[in-house]
């Protein structure tokens, strides 16, 4: 019979759970059965539930080998509770903002150190969305064998249940108001850290590109030190069953309604770069290793964390309207469509 120990991720967000007490609500979206244990898949937040004032999501853990995607979201929870003791600014940021956060989406996945699901299944690629145009081979989603990486899940069956947990989330907490961002934390991708936002199935514009390229501007603005390449996921490769595309896609039902969904790939190749020993193990080609390099990424992380809520507080100081909208999204066609690749 295997043993399972529980996950620190898990006994680090419970102890900040604990410490917060009633200032944040949670709830176990679902659970996860791996061998004898039952982990909970756990949704917190705190804020503003009026429709009225925007929100956001900080999810992480989706593929159970990106750890530090986790522990950045987490690391980002500890922070607000520690400054709900003392920090007024926040309370106030609070009165009109919704924070909805799901730190650990794929615990069996963490648990097993598998990108997938126990069940074998892939959690970016197990949504019902068809790539338009033909995907890399395997990469873009597969449905040959669940021993096999990225896996799709069976032809028309059901999400997985941690993908279904994710949805109803969304769709009660963020979807339900005007205005609502969700960051998605993950990391292997490339030396640079990149900010990807839909689509991946298509290398179509959304819709709301504008206010995306509005977005980039004022980050650009506001730090123009920062290494983030912000940048469609189409930019690099398209892939079957992506959850955000499936979610963005539904968001477009109510044109009033604003959901920008953004997917944090942080670079992993440059830790390996500084510390090749790294790729002899699995944990390794994922997450920095070495502590320091650890407290770097999750302070850089954190911060533009909390660059994501202060732009969504105050989203209508930044997103276009009317002629500017217009204008914006040629720009953006320029930048990301028409012009050379970052």
């Amino acid at each position: 019979m295997l043993r399972f120990t529980m996950l620190p991720e898990l006994i680090e967000l419970q102890a900040i759970l604990a410490a917060a007490g009633a200032q944040l609500q949670q709830q176990t979206a679902c659970e996860v059965k791996v061998g004898n244990t039952v982990y909970p898949v756990l949704a917190i937040t705190l804020g503003n539930p009026s429709p009225d004032a925007p929100a956001v999501g900080f999810v992480g853990g989706v593929h159970g080998l990106e750890r530090i995607g986790a522990e950045v979201v987490i690391a980002h929870l500890a922070s607000l509770v520690v400054r709900l003791r003392w920090d007024s600014s926040l309370h106030r940021q609070l009165e009109s903002l919704r924070l909805v956060f799901m730190p650990i989406v794929n615990p069996g996945g963490m648990v097993q150190a598998t990108r997938a699901n126990p069940r074998g299944v892939d959690l970016m690629r197990n949504a019902p969305v068809q790539a338009n145009n033909p995907v890399p081979f395997m990469v873009g989603g597969q449905r040959r064998s669940a021993r096999l990486p990225w896996y799709r899940g069976e032809a028309g069956a059901t999400m997985e249940a941690e993908n279904l947990a994710v949805c109803r989330v969304v769709e009660d907490e963020l979807l339900t108001h005007r205005f609502s961002m969700v960051v998605d934390c993950h990391s292997g991708f490339g030396t640079r850290d990149r900010v990807w936002f839909p689509y991946a199935h298509t290398a179509q514009p959304i819709p709301h590109l504008a206010d995306v390229f509005a977005f980039k501007n004022i980050l650009d603005q506001t730090h123009p030190q920062h290494r983030y390449v912000v940048e469609p996921q189409s930019a690099q490769y398209l892939a079957h069953g992506d959850l955000w595309d499936h979610l963005y896609l539904g968001s477009l039902s109510e044109p009033q309604r604003t959901f920008l969904p953004l997917t944090l790939e942080m670079g992993s190749w440059l830790w390996v770069k500084k510390n090749p020993r790294q790729l002899f193990t699995r944990h390794g080609i994922f997450n920095p290793l070495i502590e320091h390099r650890r407290q770097r990424v999750l302070r850089r992380h954190v911060a533009w964390l909390d660059f994501v809520m202060r732009s969504a507080l105050s989203h209508e100081r930044w997103t276009p309207r009317d002629a500017a909208r217009a204008d914006l999204h040629e720009r953006a066609l320029s930048h990301w469509y028409r012009g050379p690749r970052p």
